[in-house]
């Protein structure tokens, strides 16, 4: 199916809708590969393996065959907008904007399983993990005999230590131990500055070009997806208001805003930079750079007039600590009946083992317990800032009860799957 049909078919649903090769790989690397840390979910150091391709049926029509591949990280796996029954190891939701998209497929298709899925995102993803090869990457794990005309990538935000600086300067999970604001957020800049993360974002882009043989599928594209900014940085309502974890956490003062802010626009011209860099490359553009921070106008923290934090606010696109989901129609997850406290002998995580298997995993939920264990551990004496900061009941609250913090909930992901079909209608 060339990439207009595609087009077409996406987005008549979503109108509808709203009326009603690893050896060039390894010597671009080169020593990068020895000074990076490459995650994993075990004690050897690898990656959890990817869910497999997910193919939805066999076409009645030959020509009616496509499919599309989603790589990236927590914001693209879509962790905290539900699941069927168990909750995978890569925090995959059930309103990740590649999944609403695959149903607006699916849609326009009369409702046929003619279109071949593979959601290869996964919570913790850095660029360094993608490009690791093996069973554990997501472009090895890429199978290309199955029908793929487009991606979707999000890729970034744990390269750059989004969660050292939520941790350092917002929620404190590792209390005094946690590192400064000012140090995280210098980091941050630094890997930005440093030109190492476009390198890798480069490779990465070019070796999911390769694989998919661009050559024989001239109409395959890419879409590269920014992040948004967190705050309303103009209010001064906030000031005096915290996020932390534990009591007496840290402000969000103006400046904390402004600066957390500044990062996030900083990563979207990166990420932008490298696309423009490598559609100059070819004749026709192979990639497309969707910006829907300004989506997420109105539905940031801090907004004029809420006192944060405000953790039932449906009007926030943002999860926070254990806060609801704001799907449309949904039914939320049952809330823990039982009220745990972390201790040394806690069951939940054991502080003196699990730091390096959580900081292996790249998982924000598993640091953030992990952290706080350690923090209990060390000063039994702590009082959480809510008495129901930590909660008991499968793999929705632990820890993706943590992990999904700072990240869309589903109405987020509506708009970004928005902004994307808006950005589609310009292309050729």
């Amino acid at each position: 199916m060339r990439l207009a049909a595609i087009f077409a078919y996406v987005l008549f649903s979503a109108l509808a809708a709203s009326q009603t090769p690893r050896s060039r790989r390894q010597l671009s690397l080169g020593s990068q590969l020895g000074s990076q840390h490459v995650i994993g979910n075990s004690d050897t150091g690898h990656r959890r393996r990817p869910q497999s391709p997910i193919p939805l049926g066999q076409p009645t029509n030959p020509e009616l065959l496509t499919g599309f591949v989603a790589f990236g990280d927590s914001y693209s796996a879509g962790i905290g907008t539900g699941f069927k029954n168990k909750e995978d190891d890569c925090r995959h939701g059930l309103g990740a904007h590649a999944v609403l998209i695959m149903a607006d497929l699916k849609a326009s298709q009369g409702g046929r399983d003619s279109t071949a899925f593979q959601f290869l995102s996964c919570t913790g993803a850095t660029t360094t993990q993608i490009l690791s090869g093996g069973d554990e990457s997501q472009i090895d794990t890429f199978d290309i005999s199955v029908p793929a005309d487009f991606a979707l990538l999000s890729i970034g935000g744990n390269d750059l230590g989004f969660f050292d600086v939520m941790n350092a300067c917002v929620f404190r999970f590792y209390n005094f131990y946690s590192g400064t604001c000012d140090s995280a957020l210098a980091n941050a800049r630094a890997q930005l500055e440093g030109g190492e993360f476009e390198q890798r974002l480069y490779i990465l882009i070019m070796e999911i070009l390769d694989k998919v043989r661009w050559e024989k599928k001239p109409w395959f594209f890419i879409t590269v997806t920014g992040y948004a900014r967190f705050f309303n940085d103009v209010t001064d309502d906030c000031d005096g208001r915290s996020f932390g974890i534990w009591w007496q956490g840290p402000k969000l003062k103006k400046e904390l805003r402004l600066g957390m802010n500044a990062l996030i626009l900083t990563v979207n011209a990166k990420i932008r930079k490298t696309v423009d860099s490598i559609n100059s490359k070819f004749t026709k553009d192979k990639l497309v750079f969707v910006d829907y921070d300004d989506e997420f106008d109105g539905h940031r923290f801090c907004e004029e007039g809420v006192v944060e934090p405000d953790y039932e606010r449906q009007d926030s696109w943002f999860f926070l600590v254990g806060g609801p989901d704001n799907a449309r129609n949904s039914t939320q997850p049952k809330r823990v009946s039982r009220l745990e406290t972390l201790s040394s002998d806690s069951a939940l995580v054991d502080p003196s083992s699990c730091l390096a298997p959580a900081q292996r995993s790249g998982d924000w939920g598993e640091l953030a317990l992990c952290y706080m264990a350690m923090s209990k551990h060390e000063d039994p004496s702590l009082q959480f800032a809510r008495e129901d900061a930590v909660g008991e009941n499968s793999m929705w609250w632990v820890p993706t009860y943590y992990g999904k913090t700072f990240h869309p909930k589903s109405l987020g992901h509506e708009a970004i799957k928005k902004r994307i079909y808006e950005v589609w209608r310009t292309l050729e």
